[in-house]
């Protein structure tokens, strides 16, 4: 490497750089896999089920912030615990901040590197050397030897900048700081699931209490009409096995009663894994339950989801970052500019080491290096950040389409459990009258105790129908919600700066 004084070197290595970058020939490696982005977003439907809205579109549920969707203290209590304490959402916080780091540091990749060297050393050759030689015939000073063994003091600031000329290193700073708000956009989205399982869980563990009621309640209606068989049984107006068929229908549902309580302590169990805490009692009320309610579910257009959903906008991001890596590896087709400098003092004796201009020492190089033969690897490079890039951009293609249809889905869920319900509500309604018809009957001899254990039991499990099918109504909200991006946080960090 030759040394060239003053700016000519920049200049000159910047001519031949231009000049070098005429001679390169251009790899093509076209992709020739689905449509670009663009094209993706064009195709999706104008909306998920129907004609288009001949209106503006209302505001989606994901525009409504997750305190005013989950209304409840106590499910509210318990996503705050699990935003700050949840072990799963802090590991992937972490991940964030490595990404911030990783996009910090590529940011200084493109700016001048500047040190500070300070050193200090000693040197002894052979007489019998070629340096030993000529040491022995030359003076420092006149009538000083050469000292032996010869000592070394230096002290300078020392320059190194690779020239981004293709705007290689730009490129793949510019990538990282995507990656970064992609990891983000994965921290959103992982906020957006926990806030949704945790509100799935509180409803599910107060449709369990629910579920536990009802049963101590035909388990109290059972237990009377047991009392009122074993009285007849004396009086001869029934018979042993009307006596063991009420008792088995108790015992019954006893079974089922310990098998909700044990569902209920793994809720609660749940629950308090999700909050990031130990097993301990979870707040709530009887009328919890009774009185869930979730906003209206507005899905707005797809094209809404391009927005809300951070999982479309982390395969978004990375996207961008692929298309980003496919220039900046073809870039290293071209010749690459290095600058190298120095400014300093130098000298064998330490008191002589601030003696100017004598110990002054500086330097400036500049390297100009390019591929010419065997760059397979180069290619290799190039070609994967081609397949890299196709590979994001059906991972975008899968994600939009994948959100698209789980939306799509939860509507007519939505739709279709209301009118479940609905129907459900009249089917407990007669069914509670007739328990009271049959138990009159039953009472006065004009019915056969199957009718009463029948009726009875038709009650219970229509009642507990009716409680799973609002437990699904909710659920249905809440993953509708979700799936529509609704429960985002904001971001608790800023990008990371662009310099070094």
């Amino acid at each position: 490497m030759q040394t060239i004084h003053g700016t000519t070197a920049v200049a000159v290595a910047a001519a031949a750089a231009m000049a070098l970058a005429g001679c390169v020939p251009a790899v093509q490696v076209a992709p020739s896999g689905p449509a670009t982005k663009t094209a993706v977003d064009a195709a999706l439907p104008a909306a998920f089920s129907g004609p288009a809205p001949a209106t503006a579109t209302p505001a989606t549920a994901a525009d409504v912030a997750w305190r005013a969707f989950f209304t409840e203290p106590a499910l509210a209590g318990l996503i705050e615990a699990a935003l700050a304490n949840n072990q799963e959402l802090n590991i992937l916080l972490q991940e964030v901040e490595a990404a911030k780091n990783e996009a910090r540091a590529r940011s200084g990749e493109y700016l001048p590197s500047v040190g500070l060297r300070v050193g200090a050393g000693t040197e002894k050759v052979g007489r019998y050397t070629r340096n030993g030689a000529v040491e022995d015939q030359l003076e420092i000073k006149p009538g000083e030897e050469f000292p032996e063994p010869l000592g070394q003091y230096g002290v300078a600031a020392e320059v190194s900048w690779e020239v981004d000329i293709w705007g290689r290193l730009r490129k793949a700073t510019k990538a990282a700081v995507l990656r970064y708000a992609a990891t983000e956009e994965g921290r959103q989205f992982m906020v957006t699931r926990l806030v949704a399982e945790i509100a799935r869980t509180w409803y599910e563990l107060v449709a369990l209490d629910r579920r536990l009621e009802l049963i101590e309640r035909t388990i109290g209606i059972q237990e009377n009409a047991l009392a009122v068989v074993r009285l007849q049984k004396v009086s001869g107006r029934a018979t042993e096995l009307a006596v063991r068929r009420f008792e088995a229908e108790v015992l019954r549902n006893r079974t089922r009663q310990f098998e909700v309580r044990q569902q209920i302590t793994e809720a609660e169990n749940r629950l308090n894994y999700l909050a990031g805490r130990y097993p301990e009692p979870i707040d709530r009320s009887a009328g919890d339950f009774e009185g869930a309610r979730t906003r209206p579910i507005e899905a707005g257009s797809p094209a809404d989801l391009l927005a809300h959903r951070p999982d479309v906008r982390r395969a978004e991001l990375e996207l961008e970052a692929a298309a980003l890596d496919v220039q900046a590896a073809r870039a290293r087709f071209y010749p690459a500019l290095g600058i190298n400098g120095a400014v300093g003092l130098e000298s064998f004796e330490l008191g002589s080491l601030t003696s100017t201009p004598a110990s002054v020492l500086y330097g400036l190089s500049a390297d100009l290096t390019m591929p010419l033969l065997n760059r397979r690897a180069i290619e290799a490079a190039f070609r994967t950040a081609n397949a890299r890039q196709i590979q994001a951009l059906y991972e975008y293609q899968r994600t939009l389409l994948a959100a698209f249809v789980e939306v799509s889905n939860q509507m007519a869920r939505i739709r279709n459990l209301d009118s479940s319900y609905t129907a459900k509500e009249r089917q407990v309604e007669a069914l509670g009258e007739s328990i009271e018809l049959a138990d009159r009957l039953f009472r006065s001899a004009r019915a056969d105790y199957l009718e009463v254990l029948l009726t009875q039991r038709e009650a219970l499990e229509s009642r507990i129908e009716l409680v799973e099918i609002k437990q699904q109504q909710l659920d249905a909200r809440v993953t509708a919600y979700q799936a529509l991006g609704g429960g985002v946080e904001p971001a608790p960090a800023a990008p990371p700066p662009h310099g070094g």
